[in-house]
């Protein structure tokens, strides 16, 4: 039985407080009867840092510590990829909500583990792909699916940025699933998934890092009546921009399109950006009100972020890699 508070507030723990979490955490804050109660680390002092900073009521050092803790209703886990499917059963065994950041998983085999646990469990489980609850992108969807300017020919969607390279870093680290395909390549591919669906045909390129860890990905995914266009890159700053071509006019979602930002509508050569998305924070608080409303309805599946859509995904970016011949 998913757990509950006695209460309208919502008891958060967050596992793994790296610079992800410390996003969501600001935004969580602003979440209406959303309460950072508990964080988790394997260094104590990091926990107490992170707990003071966020004034959350309690810092553990262990991850089991915090899910052995009754009083927390539900779980953000920011810990590595490659840990996402061991922290999120631990803490569905222990009948806690969980919202995991993606990927949800290092692959579809893991992630359907972790469906499976939490129908076993009846206790709700959602990937954290934020992107899907902002303002825009679903200003976006929408006239998409109201085919507002005709139905899509051609979609663009880019996410690059550069870093140097560190063997060290967790970015680059392969066994973590560091690399572009997973780290960023996930928003491109999330891009085409939500507006044109499966592929028919998928075509993708890729170079590497020394290490083994994908530098860049190119894609191309085939539909009956439109093709898109995706990258992702560690190499270079790119427009990180969705641009969808559609028969009667343009779409583009512009720079850093996977986050907060306007969106222009090009038609007869003339553009019009739309600003006024309303946005006051960096953005997570969305899925954060998604879930809650979803925890305290007693739901264990987001009719947003289905368990169908998370297994679209992550066999998309299981096919590309098999394309690719990256193997984790």
């Amino acid at each position: 039985m998913t757990k509950q508070s006695d209460h309208n507030t919502i008891n958060w723990g967050i596992l793994g407080l790296g610079s992800i979490a410390h996003k969501f955490a600001t935004d969580l804050l602003t979440a209406e009867g959303a309460n950072l109660y508990a964080v988790a680390s394997r260094s104590q002092d990091k926990a107490d840092e992170f707990a003071s900073k966020f004034k959350a009521d309690i810092a553990y050092d262990s991850y089991t510590a915090l899910v052995e803790d009754d009083n927390v209703d539900a779980v953000y886990i920011a810990t590595p990829h490659a840990l996402h499917k061991e922290n999120t059963l631990l803490c569905l065994d222990h009948g806690i909500a969980v919202l995991c950041e993606k990927p949800f998983a290092m692959n579809a085999e893991e992630v359907e583990q972790m469906i499976v646990k939490a129908k076993e469990k009846n206790v709700l489980l959602m990937e954290a792909l934020w992107t899907y609850f902002l303002p825009h992108y679903k200003f976006v969807l929408n006239s998409i699916r109201n085919k507002t300017y005709g139905n899509i020919i051609k979609l663009e969607a880019d996410f690059g940025f550069f870093r140097a390279f560190n063997n060290d870093a967790r970015l680059f680290n392969k066994t973590l699933g560091g690399g572009s395909l997973l780290d960023i390549g996930i928003y491109p591919i999330f891009t085409a998934l939500s507006t044109l669906g499966l592929p028919k045909q998928m075509e993708a390129t890729a170079s590497y890092f020394e290490n083994g860890a994908d530098a860049s990905c190119d894609m191309v995914f085939k539909y009956d009546d439109a093709t898109a266009y995706l990258k992702s890159t560690l190499l270079k700053d790119t427009p990180t921009e969705a641009i969808f071509y559609c028969e009667h006019g343009t779409i583009k979602i512009n720079t850093m399109f996977h986050m907060p930002t306007t969106v222009s509508i090009i038609t007869e050569g003339k553009e019009e950006v739309l600003e006024d998305f309303e946005y006051k924070t960096i953005g997570y608080n969305y899925e954060v009100i998604h879930f809650n409303d979803l925890l305290r309805a007693g739901k264990t599946e987001s009719d947003v972020m289905t368990f169908d859509f998370s297994r679209q995904l992550i066999k998309t970016l299981d096919d590309v890699r098999k394309i690719i011949k990256l193997n984790y």
